[in-house]
């Protein structure tokens, strides 16, 4: 078993990134506000789950670390800074809208892979399918070439349960629209996981003749939920209140109403070009830009077109390696002209 780390700091962590209010960053509070009902569910948590902290921790960590990977060439990199994110996570902007969606993923995703690796966290594999196909396929009967669900496979509904437990449970009885946005853009999050389960099977028979094949539903990676996650950053739907103060609408009457896979917003984000407290913004002045890009990544754009400045050095690199039986590798150190573009 993992070492046990203090729950509540760990429970900081989770959340920590996750949201604007400052409780979040005095984690001796987050487990002690016992008097307040929307936290009785995290109570429970404290005193019971200690072991899960550790991959709810882990699940904040590789969310924060692929948001600043889908967004490395924005104006707005994904920061972890404290300065930067409480500010942007207070605005219902589609950078917060990923945020959220990005964190209820990575918690769900390393609970489910905690929870297949037979952690004591309180759960079991995923046997569901097994139990379903039972009555019409036993393994035995199983005809030559076909297949049939066995072993255990990743039980995706008991990581979702627990990041509505982080993430959800204090806001269950909201119904303003920041709270709207967030709970949808959180399933958003778990679903870009659960939508896109894939089968993946093994072969039995003699001498390898797969006469038959057992499969269990595996998670796709966590690179690829992001790309997903991404690609719905980047046509996310901006939203208004309803009618009946308890669901929203989309802004535009010709824009079709969002799924329960599309990231939502409700605030228009700001360019992020100039350094702004408020905002939560650095700026893009001192980023390395690319001369030849017309994208995101181009000096054009990630400069706000106040221009860039250029410079060569010379930087020492590996090269012409070769392989030397058994079992080196020799390489010469080579002298490369690198050029590099930062923005004004």
């Amino acid at each position: 078993m993992r070492a046990v780390l203090v729950p509540v700091c760990l429970l900081l962590i989770s959340t920590s990134w996750a949201s604007g209010s400052d409780l979040i960053f005095n984690p001796s509070q987050m487990c002690n506000k016992k008097h307040e009902k929307q936290r009785l569910k995290l109570v429970e948590l404290c005193k019971k789950k200690h072991d899960l902290f550790d991959f709810v921790t882990d699940g904040v960590r590789l969310a924060q670390s692929e948001c600043q990977h889908q967004f490395r060439h924005r104006r707005w990199n994904c920061t972890s800074a404290k300065k930067s994110i409480k500010k942007v996570m207070l605005r219902d902007t589609r950078e917060t809208g990923f945020v959220n969606a990005i964190l209820a993923a990575g918690i769900t995703f390393q609970v489910t892979r905690a929870c297949t690796r037979g952690e004591h966290i309180g759960c079991s594999c995923d046997k569901v399918r097994n139990k379903k196909k039972s009555k019409k396929k036993k393994m035995s009967n199983v005809p030559e070439n076909e297949w049939a669900w066995a072993g255990c496979g990743e039980n995706i509904e008991y990581g979702i349960k627990r990041s509505k437990d982080f993430l959800d449970t204090r806001y269950k009885k909201k119904s303003d629209m920041k709270t709207l946005v967030k709970l949808h853009n959180y399933v958003a999050g778990r679903l870009a996981i659960k939508n896109n389960m894939h089968k993946e099977c093994k072969c039995h028979g003699l001498s390898g003749s797969c006469a038959l094949k057992t499969c269990i539903r595996k998670m796709p990676t966590f690179r690829e939920v992001g790309n997903r996650l991404k690609e719905r950053f980047d046509g996310a739907a901006k939203v208004i209140p309803g009618n009946d103060g308890k669901s929203f609408i989309p802004e535009g009457a010709t824009i079709k109403t969002p799924s329960r896979t599309d990231l939502v917003y409700s605030e228009e984000s700001p360019n992020f070009c100039s350094a702004n407290a408020t905002l939560g913004s650095f700026g893009t002045t001192g980023r390395e830009c690319n001369e030849t890009s017309p994208g995101e990544d181009g000096c054009g754009i990630l400069c706000c077109n106040r221009g860039h400045r250029s410079y060569s050095q010379i930087e020492q690199k590996s090269c012409h390696c070769e392989f030397h039986f058994c079992c080196d590798v020799k390489c010469k150190t080579c002298n490369e002209t690198v050029r590099y573009s930062i923005c004004h």
